[in-house]
């Protein structure tokens, strides 16, 4: 009989979502993780099989806890100025927000995986804003690609311009 696992699964997977976020999956070796979780190298490796295992479950938790429930969350956001201020905080509001843009330059265009779970996500996005009804399918990937624009920037007018951009589109009255 092994040993009870010394470390809480859960809690290594989002503090290793963070650190992806941070530094990418080519930027944090081994060592990072280690080091930055607290975690053994062989429980590591014996939970989640090598570094490119740790970071498919940290990329899944992230849709999951973050991502999907957000854009799900957009169709009854109110007007689409909230809806889009809603769509920029899945992918900016949890500590581990750049991730999922991240492993679409970094890791998709390389990792057959990676590239399905960034796809989820995006079309999640899309959908969500799709079922807007001031927003609908027509105007669901541009909005969605400004969303992902804005948050590729990381500047601090993202949410003006998001309000902006929703006083254009608005319907008049």
């Amino acid at each position: 009989m092994g040993r009870p696992r010394a470390f809480d699964e859960d809690e290594t997977v989002r503090a290793a979502a963070r650190l992806f976020a941070d530094r990418g999956f080519e930027g944090t070796s081994v060592d990072d993780l280690v080091t930055g979780l607290g975690v053994h190298r062989n429980s590591l490796y014996k939970v989640f099989g090598s570094k490119r295992g740790l970071y498919l479950a940290a990329l899944r938790r992230h849709l999951d806890e973050e991502v999907l429930p957000g854009a799900a969350a957009l169709t009854a956001a109110g007007g689409l100025g909230r809806a889009l201020a809603q769509a920029a905080a899945a992918f900016d509001g949890g500590p581990a927000a750049g991730l999922l843009l991240l492993a679409a330059a970094e890791r998709a265009p390389h990792d057959p995986e990676v590239a399905a779970l960034v796809e989820e996500g995006l079309t999640a996005l899309e959908a969500g804003l799709a079922h807007h009804p001031e927003a609908g399918p027509e105007l669901a990937p541009a909005l969605a690609a400004t969303v992902l624009g804005l948050r590729l920037r990381r500047s601090g007018d993202g949410p003006a311009r998001l309000a902006a951009l929703s006083r254009r589109l608005a319907p008049t009255s």
